[in-house]
């Protein structure tokens, strides 16, 4: 009787290497130039704000500051992440460090709830007991910090879909371009009626702004720490398409999951009948197989482990997943 065989499905021509490997460094080079000018854009609006937040005493001006200086330690590691990500693939790390920008996104969205919550505390003093503030100070400041934004987030625009680390990146400049709206809002309105508590009330929508922004990003990254199913991929219509190919009698241990954004991975044991291990059948049905998982669903799987098993081996197998 045949023994079962393990396949995988991977090109490994050695044009399709070298082709998968440019393509990846060149992506991974124009991200890290990318993320490289919105922080130095972003550390400078950061001294600024700072600077001014203390000499006019706007908590706004300061809670803008204190977002940026998230963006700025955020964008340092998503860089970091970045260049980590490019690092190959060895026996020790078999995936290389791919899962670095997850990490990474991970950290910034912590670090923005942390601000939010901080941010909202303070703001909700200031209502109450409100500070005087300087409103040319704060205007001028926030238009700065708004062009510094706008112009990183067209520098980021162009690869902020390219995985969750760009996207982090991306939505952290754009919630800061959105706090010095508000930082201007505040300021006009304190300086023609006088209300300073426009200050802290503009501080709570900037907190309101973060932490729904930071829920997102960590369910985000914690469905592929924790090795969660795809969302865009339904693995009941999964076994379903597979067990739909001739020859196949039963699918089990089939997992899927995410290594890193744009790198789904999935496993499993495809049961056929017994003849078609004796009669060469295995290899069509293989390439059915793969044809099924790579271009049937939402979620092109590149990478699919499937182990073919007679049906006489089940008895063999441990309790099925």
């Amino acid at each position: 009787m045949s023994t079962p065989r393990s396949h995988t499905h991977h090109d490994h021509s050695p044009a399709s290497e070298h082709s998968h490997g440019h393509t990846h460094g060149h992506g991974a080079g124009t991200s890290r130039g990318r993320l490289l000018v919105a922080l130095c854009l972003s550390a400078t609006v950061l001294v600024a704000e700072i600077v001014t937040a203390l000499l006019t005493g706007s908590l706004a001006l300061l809670a803008d500051a204190g977002h940026m200086l998230t963006d700025v330690a955020g964008l340092v590691m998503a860089l970091t992440a970045a260049h980590l990500s490019t690092r190959p693939a060895t026996d020790r790390s078999t995936w290389g460090m791919r899962r670095a920008e997850v990490i990474g996104a991970a950290l910034q969205a912590g670090m923005l709830a942390v601000v939010g919550v901080l941010v909202a505390f303070k703001a909700v003093h200031n209502l109450v007991e409100p500070p005087q503030v300087e409103a040319s100070g704060m205007l001028v400041m926030g238009v700065i910090g708004l062009v510094a934004n706008v112009i990183a987030l067209l520098v980021l625009a162009g690869g902020h879909g390219d995985n969750l680390n760009m996207r982090a990146a991306f939505l952290e400049v754009l919630n800061d371009a959105l706090g010095s709206v508000g930082v201007i809002i505040a300021a006009v309105i304190v300086a023609y009626t006088g209300w300073t508590r426009a200050d802290a009330a503009v501080s709570l929508v900037i907190a309101a702004l973060i932490l729904p922004r930071a829920a997102s990003l960590l369910r985000s990254a914690g469905h592929v720490l924790m090795g969660f199913t795809p969302k865009e991929l339904d693995l009941a219509q999964v076994r379903t398409h597979m067990l739909g190919v001739d020859h196949v009698e039963e699918v089990h241990d089939l997992h899927a999951w995410t290594v890193a954004s744009g790198m789904p991975v999935l496993t499993a044991h495809v049961v056929v009948r017994d003849e078609c291990l004796r009669d060469g059948h295995t290899e069509e049905i293989l390439d059915r197989l793969q044809g099924c998982v790579a271009e049937h669903f939402p979620v092109r799987i590149q990478h699919a482990t499937l182990q073919i098993e007679p049906v006489s081996h089940l008895d063999h197998e441990p309790a099925h997943c």
